[in-house]
């Protein structure tokens, strides 16, 4: 298979997620399948030709990670050095000014995305041996702020909020596991995987977890890397 079916779905997802409307708390929200489209058409058409084994699933985009690059997870020198990818940018039509898209010229650090990205280099060396059997994607393509630029998970939506972005979420992720045929399907973190498992209920996938690397998980902050590949081999994943 190769990429582009992954690419129109991406494309409508974020045609979806742009028609939502969210009240307050949320102030500002990013979708960077629109204006960071560049970087993640990028990532889907260099890595996203299908099947693969394992798709790793996160939550939702960092503010200095796929909010910057429109890679998931997308930590600026791991895009940029490990993936091998560098492309211009377009911004949101509404910034917060603490939270400013600058693309790949952004000086902050996503821990998360050094964390995630950092292991599978180590482990794999090259991407496209790492690609060959794994991609990793977001459920949710929005980045939520509140008036002060505090981040707000889609959890912490209102159910009538989070009923329509899970539709569209949960069709697109639907559609990918459709087109890459994973055997495993692996959450970042509790959210990821309690989502892929009610998606996907009859076992058409297996689902798996790893601890989220945010650093503001105490967990985290323990040895990531080591515990996530613990539990990827204890699954028989790795």
């Amino acid at each position: 298979m190769t990429s582009q079916p992954l690419v129109q779905s991406a494309q409508r997802l974020g045609d979806e997620v742009e028609q939502l409307r969210f009240a307050p708390p949320v102030a500002y929200v990013y979708n960077p399948l629109r204006y960071a489209w560049s970087g993640h058409s990028a990532y889907l058409k260099k890595f996203g030709a299908g099947p693969k084994r394992v798709l790793f699933l996160g939550m939702n985009p960092g503010p200095f990670g796929m909010a910057q690059t429109g890679v998931p997870f997308g930590e600026i020198a791991a895009v940029r050095d490990w993936l091998g990818i560098e492309v211009p940018i377009g911004k949101p039509p509404r910034e917060h000014p603490k939270r400013p898209v600058t693309g790949f010229a952004c000086q902050r650090a996503e821990v998360s995305g050094r964390r995630l990205w950092g292991l599978f280099a180590e482990r794999f060396g090259a991407p496209e041996k790492f690609f060959r059997d794994h991609l990793v994607m977001n459920y949710c393509p929005l980045v939520f702020m509140e008036a002060g630029g505090r981040n707000l998970t889609p959890d912490k939506l209102p159910v009538a909020e989070r009923v329509a972005l899970f539709a569209a979420c949960d069709r697109h992720l639907r559609e990918a596991v459709q087109l890459l045929k994973p055997e495993w399907v692996v959450g970042v973190g509790d959210f990821a995987m309690k989502r892929a498992a009610e998606i996907f209920p009859d076992g058409e996938v297996q689902i798996g977890r790893i601890l989220h690397p945010s650093p503001a998980s105490p967990a985290a902050n323990r040895g990531w890397a080591a515990t996530a590949a613990g539990q990827l081999r204890e699954s028989g994943i790795w």
